[in-house]
């Protein structure tokens, strides 16, 4: 750990201080005073918790170059989010949800997997200095944290970082087009959600399934959740940290043997031991989906994957300077005609095979979103369907580490990378 003339060096007065952030943050968000409502419906939480540690480092409070944080959240929870996050993911009950719905969620996948290369295409042409760079900042390497965010979420987002060697100031800038634009399209989405019975009349949309949706999703909550006991938190524990350890174990080996044996796979990341942790935490939590142990969710499984994130993202956060945002403006025109593909596509699919308005809404939201506003989107159609939200959008973590990877292959390729 290097040398720091930040006015708080020790990380573990930092981590106390990230806590406590994060903690009035969402003390804050539950709130009923009528100054936090207005704020928060305007300021989306997650960017607070990214750019209150980024002003803690810009203004030299603290300095994240100089702490281990960010390595500890990466290597240990941020595997473990991964899993935990996974494990509760139905594939059945998913394709119960019906065809259309899950088209229209893969249609929202593909919509951001090829967005981004056609993004780069169309820019490189009216403005080549928008997506350039080379090394770690080149743009496109900054691009894969979008699409990781855009497919799963914060942790598929870090992991993207990682694998794809982001510069942090880049990832900063790349942190801000993703918040704001995400969180225009999902003020679309609540738009259309307060006309969906108007436009599913114009289609000629089957809403007849959504009722079926909405008693299935009450019984399921009703059969399965539980207050979490000692024990329950425990065996939670176990299983993200005993298979992230695995996944370190796995990982360790399997980098530095393709790197030897087959060096011509490093330009996919495949020599990276950090690719291996975060596809194998995935896809062990997959492979726990089918077992008894998915019934942790019921004691929160997910939740202690999602405080894992939080860490994560505060970690993030102070690594990041706040006055690179401003930099390069033209990201976020990137980033809008990155959002308008995959907004496009998601409305051409759902007009011709007549989809319901809830399942185009909550396809796109579950990817662009995830589990944190897929629910809400839901829920603005009824309350009771804000699960199938958070249903779809653990599909989305399953899918997030994989279909990012390939986006950002892509857009490798086609910035000549």
């Amino acid at each position: 750990m290097q040398q720091s003339t930040a006015l708080i060096t020790s990380d573990t007065v930092i981590f106390g201080l990230l806590a406590a952030t994060l903690g009035l943050i969402f003390y804050t968000t539950q709130s009923e005073h009528p100054f936090w409502k207005r704020f928060y419906s305007v300021v989306p939480a997650l960017l607070l918790c990214y750019f209150i540690p980024a002003l803690y480092n810009s203004f030299g409070l603290i300095d994240g170059r100089a702490s281990d944080l960010y390595y500890m959240a990466s290597r240990y929870l941020l595997p473990a989010a991964l899993l935990l996050l996974t494990l509760s993911i139905d594939l059945e009950a998913i394709a119960r949800l019906g065809g259309k719905a899950v088209i229209m969620f893969l249609t929202g996948t593909f919509g951001v997997i090829i967005g981004g290369p056609i993004a780069i295409l169309i820019f490189s042409v009216i403005a080549p200095d928008v997506v350039g760079g080379a090394g770690p900042e080149a743009v496109w390497r900054g691009m894969t944290t979008i699409a990781g965010s855009w497919i799963g979420g914060g942790a598929n987002q870090a992991a993207m970082k990682e694998v794809f060697e982001v510069d942090n100031n880049l990832f900063g800038q790349m942190v801000a087009v993703d918040v704001i634009i995400a969180n225009i399209w999902m003020a679309v989405l609540l738009f259309m959600a307060a006309r969906a019975d108007k436009l599913d009349r114009k289609i000629h949309a089957d809403t007849s399934g959504i009722e079926f949706l909405r008693k299935r999703v009450e019984a399921f909550e009703a059969e399965h959740s539980r207050i979490p006991k000692l024990h329950d938190l425990m065996y939670i524990i176990a299983i993200a940290f005993g298979f992230t350890g695995l996944a370190h174990a796995i990982g360790n080996f399997l980098g530095p043997w393709i790197g030897a044996h087959a060096p011509m796979l490093s330009q996919f990341s495949l020599d990276s031991s950090f690719f291996w942790l975060v596809v194998l935490a995935t896809t062990f939590g997959l492979l726990l989906s089918f077992t008894r142990l998915k019934r942790m969710e019921g004691a929160g499984a997910s939740k202690v994957g999602s405080v894992s994130i939080y860490v994560l993202v505060a970690t993030i956060g102070m690594h990041m300077d706040i006055k690179a945002i401003a930099s390069n403006p033209g990201l976020f025109a990137v980033g809008a005609v990155w959002m308008a593909i995959h907004a496009g596509l998601m409305l051409l699919v759902a007009r011709l095979i007549r989809a319901p308005t809830f399942y185009m809404a909550v396809g796109s939201q579950a990817n662009i979103g995830g589990a944190a506003s897929a629910p809400v989107v839901a829920a603005a159609f009824h309350p009771s369907l804000a699960p199938v939200g958070v249903l779809l959008a653990v599909f989305g973590y399953a899918l997030g580490t994989y279909g990012a990877y390939i986006c950002g292959q892509l857009m490798r390729i086609v910035s000549g990378g």
